[in-house]
């Protein structure tokens, strides 16, 4: 645990405030409308998604890498979301068994995986054949001037905020193997331009076709 981790911890929900306010909060309960299941989060930070999680969720689990974060996640699970589990985990490495979930939820957290690629591997691994994945992130600008300004300002982002905000997140999704279904092309209210560029959208992982020796032990016959 390091200063700045802690420091981090104790003023994210004031540095986010204004931009809570000013639209991100909109974005929050707008996506987790589509919440349902089994749901798995990661990055759950501070607990900013908890007040959205409506009755269609039957489980929710929530992974945060930081401890100083974990922390301030458990009070809030204790007093909005008592049933969740909280779990301390990085997202390339999620301690649980494939097909597990029929939803996952990553809210500005894309952006600061350590390895983002093995990220959504393990996301697709853990979600079930043809479950959602619902996010909020922002990501490399199309404007290839404003992506160039976000290239050169990554470095100072990085050692302050602790993410890039040059990824080209969707392309990552797909990459992973994702068919996006819906996706918004917007901006992070109140964010500095060359954190701007954001997606709001949904994704599904894809259908898994059981292998013959699964159905005949499934009890399918020709």
């Amino acid at each position: 645990m390091t200063l700045r981790s802690r420091f981090f911890a104790m003023t994210y929900d004031r540095q986010i405030a204004r931009a809570e306010k000013a639209g991100l909060r909109a974005y929050r309960q707008g996506v987790l409308a589509g919440a349902n299941g089994h749901v798995l989060e990661i990055g759950g930070g501070t607990g900013a998604n908890l007040r959205f999680y409506g009755p269609a969720v039957e489980s929710l689990t929530l992974t945060e890498p930081e401890t100083p974060m974990l922390r301030r996640l458990e009070r809030k699970a204790r007093a909005q979301a008592p049933a969740a589990t909280v779990l301390r985990a990085p997202a390339e490495d999620l301690p649980f068994d494939d097909d597990t979930f029929d939803v996952a939820v990553s809210t500005l957290v894309l952006c600061g995986v350590d390895d983002q690629p093995r990220a959504l591997r393990e996301l697709r691994r853990v979600l079930r054949s043809g479950g959602q994945l619902l996010f909020i992130e922002h990501v490399r600008s199309t404007d290839p001037e404003l992506a160039r300004f976000q290239d050169r300002l990554n470095g100072i982002n990085r050692f302050v905020v602790g993410c890039d905000c040059n990824r080209p997140t969707l392309d990552s999704i797909q990459e992973a193997g994702f068919t996006i279904t819906h996706v918004e092309h917007t901006t992070l209210p109140k964010a500095p331009k060359f954190a701007r560029p954001a997606i709001v959208g949904s994704a599904t992982a894809p259908v898994r076709v059981p292998s013959r020796n699964a159905q005949l032990a499934a009890g399918d016959r020709p």
